[in-house]
C-alpha cells in the first residue's frame, strides 16, 4: 500500500502536479467497559483497639469508561465486619453491599488525555445497599452487653461512599488498581448505640487489585494533512580558487659556540675553525646579523674577574669578525659574567656564543 502511494506521488511529480494529501495518525479515546478485581481489609469504626477491628474485605465491579474524565461503574463490596467494646472484646457479622459509584479521573482532567501515560489518580463517590447477615456473635453478646440496635436474620443499611483509587497501567488493558474508600452507614448496623440519638456507623476498606479494560481503550485516526512539494533548490555558483598565499623564504640562522680554557679570552687554535665557518656564513648571507655573547664559568674566580673574562672572550670575537670584513653594525656584543650559566658542566660555560640570523 505504502509503495503504491509512493508510486502514485512520483507520477504527479513527474507530470508537473502534486499530491494532495499525505496521511498521519491521532490516538483518540475510545469508550470501554472495564473489570475491577480486589482484594484487602476493612477496619470498622468501635470502642476497641484499631488492629481488634480489622477484618477481610474484597470487591468485583464492572463499569464504563464514557471519557478520560467520567466513569460509572457498579460495584458488590462485603465479606466481614467487626464491632467491639472498650473491654477489647469483638464480635463479627457478614455483609455484602452492591452500589453505583460515579469516578472522576483529575489527572486526566487535568491534564488532558496522553494514551502514554501510566499513572491516573479517580475521585469516587457512590452510595449502596449493606446487607447484613451471620449476626450471631452480637446476639450472644446481648447476654451481656448493652445492644440498643441489636438485628437478627438480616439488616439492609443505606450507604453513602465516597474516596479515591490510584492506577499503574501495566499495559493498554491491564492495570494494578489501588483504593481507598469511606463508608457512611446507619447507626444500628453494628448493632450498637450509645444513646437513643441517631449517630452514623462509618467502615472503611483498603482495596488492592486488578482492572482490566473491556475492548479497545484507544482508536487510530489517520489525519490528512497538507503536503509540499519544494522546488529543488538551485546549484550554489562555485566559489573562486583563492590565490595562493607568497611562500616567505624564512632567513637562515647559525649559532656557534668558541670554548675556552681557565682564564683564557684569546680564541683558541683549537676553536678557529669555528669562527671561519661563521665569518663564510655571514658573508654568505648578508642580511644576517649577529649577537656574540661571552660567558665565565662559576665554579673559579668571582662575579667581578668573570665579567672581565667574559667581555674580553666578546670582544675578541667580535674583533675577528669585523677584521674579516664583517661590518661592525651588524654585530651586537654582550657579556653575561657567571649570572647565566648555558650549560650545566661548569668548564663548557667558558665560552662565547653567537647566534646569527
Amino acid at each position: 500500500m505504502k509503495f503504491a502511494k509512493f508510486l502514485l506521488a512520483a507520477a504527479l511529480m513527474m507530470s508537473g502536479l502534486s499530491a494532495n494529501a499525505q496521511e498521519t495518525e491521532r490516538i483518540e479515546f475510545n469508550p470501554h467497559m472495564f473489570l475491577q478485581l480486589q482484594a484487602g481489609a476493612q477496619y470498622t469504626l468501635g470502642e476497641a483497639k484499631f488492629n481488634k477491628l480489622i477484618s477481610p474485605n474484597a470487591q468485583l465491579a464492572l463499569g464504563y469508561q464514557f471519557t478520560p474524565v467520567w466513569a460509572l461503574r457498579l460495584a458488590v463490596n462485603g465479606w466481614q465486619s467487626k464491632g467491639g467494646f472498650k473491654s477489647n472484646t469483638t464480635y463479627k457479622w457478614n455483609y455484602v453491599a452492591p452500589g453505583l459509584d460515579v469516578k472522576f479521573n483529575l489527572v486526566n482532567a487535568i491534564g488532558g488525555y496522553n494514551p502514554d501515560r501510566v499513572f491516573g489518580l479517580n475521585i469516587i463517590v457512590g452510595a449502596a445497599a449493606n446487607i447484613g447477615f451471620n449476626n450471631d456473635d452480637a446476639a450472644d453478646l446481648a447476654r451481656t452487653y448493652v445492644m440498643r440496635k441489636l438485628w437478627n436474620g438480616t439488616c439492609v443499611n443505606p450507604v453513602g461512599r465516597a474516596g479515591f483509587d490510584l492506577d499503574f497501567r501495566l499495559s493498554k488493558c491491564v492495570s494494578l488498581n489501588l483504593e481507598c474508600m469511606a463508608n457512611g452507614t446507619l447507626e444500628r448496623y453494628n448493632s450498637k448505640a450509645k444513646s437513643d440519638k441517631s449517630n452514623a456507623d462509618w467502615y472503611f476498606n483498603a482495596l488492592a487489585g486488578i482492572k482490566i479494560a473491556l475492548g479497545k481503550t484507544e482508536n487510530v485516526i489517520p489525519v490528512a494533512v497538507p503536503v509540499v512539494i519544494e522546488e529543488p533548490a538551485p546549484k550554489p555558483e562555485p566559489k573562486p580558487t583563492p590565490k595562493p598565499k607568497p611562500v616567505v623564504k624564512k632567513a637562515p640562522e647559525m649559532q656557534t659556540e668558541i670554548f675556552y680554557s681557565i682564564r683564557e679570552t684569546v680564541i683558541p687554535e683549537s676553536e678557529q675553525g669555528k669562527v671561519n665557518n661563521l665569518i663564510g656564513f655571514l658573508k654568505a648571507n648578508p642580511e644576517t646579523k649577529v649577537n656574540v655573547t661571552g660567558y665565565a664559568d662559576a665554579g673559579t674566580g668571582n662575579p667581578k674577574i668573570n665579567m672581565k673574562y667574559s667581555q674580553g672572550r666578546a670582544e675578541n670575537v667580535a674583533k675577528a669578525l669585523t677584521e674579516a670584513g664583517i661590518d661592525a653594525a651588524r654585530i651586537t656584543v654582550d657579556a653575561k659574567g657567571d649570572t647565566v650559566q648555558p650549560f650545566s658542566e661548569n668548564d663548557k660555560n667558558r665560552v662565547t656564543i653567537a647566534i646569527a640570523k
